[in-house]
């Protein structure tokens, strides 16, 4: 029997924007990187370079996972391939507002606190004109499913999103942690085997290969 490839990805949240420093969520898909994001992009790509081998390189849509990818395409010496599915979770009415008011909008929805919400209604909760993670899980699994089974046997990085990343590890682990909501340009590693995804592990932990 012939054995399945292993298929190692690296998923990269991109660089910083001037939401990410207002603490919004982005009015824009085209928002882009501040200074500090592309210096923060120039770092990881200097570490990637160094602990790992990649030999594709896949970005969201938006613009800030765009110029993100730009700045490792360089120092890899890689093409950006541009990939739908798994671009930022589609906040509706929140776009361009404080993350507080997340909070304050699922409270009036008639649900408590949410440290004290089921994680399965945070899962399902969707805010007005926009995108629950469960359907932001289910759009980025399918473009994952789709780059192991094209790209068997390659080390991959992809470019996304904070609530892409926490959609797809919690996919992976079975539970939808905070822990994996990853800071600018923060990385975390998930391997596909014969028996699945396996757990994901931050980059910084990860072996060097």
């Amino acid at each position: 029997m012939q054995h399945e490839q292993v298929c190692r990805i690296v998923l990269v949240r991109h660089g910083e924007t001037e939401a990410n420093v207002r603490g919004h969520f982005a009015e824009s898909d085209e928002i882009p990187l501040t200074e500090a994001g592309r210096l923060q992009a120039q770092a990881l790509a200097l570490r990637l370079a160094r602990d790992f081998n990649p030999s594709v390189l896949i970005s969201s849509t938006f613009l800030r996972a765009r110029q993100t990818s730009d700045i490792l395409a360089r120092v890899l010496g890689l093409k950006t391939e541009v990939l739908e599915g798994i671009h930022e979770r589609n906040f509706g009415s929140l776009r361009g507002h404080p993350y507080s008011r997340l909070a304050q909008a699922i409270s009036a929805d008639g649900l408590p606190d949410l440290n004290a919400i089921d994680p399965d209604k945070i899962r399902t909760w969707r805010p007005e004109g926009g995108e629950s993670l469960e359907d932001v899980r289910l759009r980025a699994i399918a473009a994952l499913e789709h780059l192991r089974v094209r790209y068997a046997g390659r080390q991959i990085l992809v470019v996304c999103h904070g609530a892409v990343i926490r959609s797809i590890c919690s996919h992976i682990t079975g539970e939808w942690s905070e822990d994996y909501i990853l800071p600018n340009c923060a990385a975390v590693v998930i391997e596909h085997t014969e028996s699945g995804w396996q757990q994901p592990i931050p980059f910084n932990d990860s072996p060097k290969v």
